[in-house]
């Protein structure tokens, strides 16, 4: 099976546009406003942004793919933020390096700045295209020092991305840069697969491992990863290839321990993204084990009926403490009962150890999730199970199984038909939920079971899954 990093499916990568500029100029601001969608984490705080953010966007019938970088500031030798700083700095690179058009943004509040002009050297450097954003102009008085920025020799354009002010002409002057749209292939929606953990279980380093390529900042400093970073990725070639979003998270700490409002911002965008993926690879420290933390964010990804993967990291440093799958394994399914569905795969992001069996895993996965289950064997093995085990309500009554029919996928559903919805409770559910993963190895898939009464249709409950 081959895997590789694949271009954005539908904006080709000649139709890429960078934001670039210092910090706190307000990029991400303008990347939200051009995406139509809070996307990038926006805070006074400066160098909330690390990683390229990439988005498709539409101005004027036009498709383009937006990019928001870190802010460039000088990097600070044997400084606790030079590992993050430099990594910044080879993003914006990587950005520049993969862009058709970049946009300058600037503070025209604070008038011109040397990091200004040292971004803007940069720029020139790269040979693209570029339009200066002179941001921050919310009212015309504000436009006073606009023309300081035409020193750095680009067209200015006085906009404010807050309150949507003179955001047109800057970006018809950004299509004017970019080459002719091309035909668009026709591929499936790409399954989105969000990476989640506690901090520094080494997500971002298993994610540039299996891409071979550092896509994501990767730092010892734990909480590097802020926004959640979307990354295109397909499985195989051509008809038959199967394409993906790889999504790295912020390191999920427990609420409790979030002192900052930029965490904050980071765990809510992290449990976003665990709400609408479709796989989540729930990656675990292999030299502390379970933690109660994981056993949170475990939880998070059952109650969203996501399908999963436990990736066992960092597992080098386990067989230096003379750990083994066949001791470990066991002791992981005790404390994660709730999850043993989920296939468990060991690895180890920094020599590579399994990493392309993950992948494997994971495009096994994807496979159980969207599963169509055959309405004929779906009604034997559910008849088989009723027959073995039938319970009954309070008053006597007794379970009847009638038939069952999917009504969908990702997660896998059915609705099954029976005397009275009433009867049973969840470990009942469980029980024929088992059968099925028994039955369709359906590993890693959540399934859900609604149950209806045959000649009431209107009384319907939900099973636990």
């Amino acid at each position: 099976m081959n895997s590789q990093h694949t271009e954005h499916a539908s904006a080709p990568r000649e139709r890429v546009v960078a934001i670039v500029g210092r910090p706190n100029v307000g990029k991400s601001a303008l990347f939200n406003r051009v995406a139509r969608q809070r996307v990038a984490i926006v805070h006074d705080e400066p160098g909330v942004t690390r990683d390229r953010l990439a988005r498709e966007v539409e101005h004027d019938g036009q498709r383009f793919l937006l990019v928001d970088t870190g802010g460039i500031a000088p990097v600070r030798a044997a400084s606790a933020q030079s590992t993050i700083e430099s990594g910044t700095r080879s993003q914006v690179d990587a950005a520049l390096g993969d862009a058709a058009s970049v946009v300058l943004t600037v503070d025209a509040m604070h008038g011109l700045h040397p990091m200004d002009a040292e971004v803007a050297h940069l720029v020139r450097q790269s040979g693209l295209p570029c339009v200066c954003a002179a941001n921050k102009c919310d009212l015309e008085q504000h436009e006073a020092r606009v023309h300081e920025f035409n020193a750095l020799g680009f067209k200015v354009f006085p906009v404010s991305a807050e309150h949507d002010r003179g955001m047109g002409p800057l970006l018809d002057e950004v299509l004017g840069t970019l080459p002719p749209t091309l035909p668009e292939p026709t591929i499936a929606k790409p399954l989105r697969v969000a990476v989640v953990g506690r901090p520094n279980a080494g997500k971002s380093a298993y994610i540039n491992r299996l891409l071979n390529s550092e896509r994501v900042i990767v730092s010892e400093i734990p909480g590097t990863t802020r926004d959640s970073v979307e990354i295109p990725f397909t499985i195989g070639r051509g008809e038959q290839a199967r394409h993906y979003t790889l999504i790295d998270t912020a390191g999920m700490r427990h609420v409790h321990k979030i002192d900052s409002s930029v965490e904050r911002f980071s765990h809510f965008r992290a449990e976003k993204t665990v709400a609408t993926a479709d796989i989540c690879l729930l990656v675990m420290d292999a030299t502390v084990g379970p933690t109660v933390q994981d056993k949170h964010i475990a939880a998070l990804i059952q109650e969203h009926k996501k399908g999963c993967v436990i990736i066992v990291n960092k597992w080098d440093l386990a067989i230096a403490q003379n750990l083994t799958q066949t001791q470990y394994e066991p002791s992981l399914r005790r404390e994660v009962q709730f999850m043993n569905h989920c296939p468990v795969v060991f690895v180890s992001a920094k020599d590579g150890y399994n990493v392309r069996r993950s992948v494997e895993v994971v495009d096994r996965v994807a496979g159980n999730v969207n599963a169509k289950l055959p309405t004929g064997l779906l009604n034997r093995v559910l008849e088989t199970a009723a027959s073995r085990i039938a319970p009954t309500s309070g008053h006597g009554k007794q379970f009847r199984f009638y038939y069952a029919v999917q009504t969908g996928a990702a997660p896998v559903s059915l609705r099954l038909y029976c005397n009275d919805p009433r009867i049973p409770k969840k470990q009942y559910t469980d029980y024929l939920i088992r059968s099925l993963r028994e039955n369709f190895e359906l590993e890693g898939a959540p399934v859900q079971i609604f149950y209806r009464a045959r000649s009431r249709p209107g009384r319907e409950s939900q099973g636990q899954s």
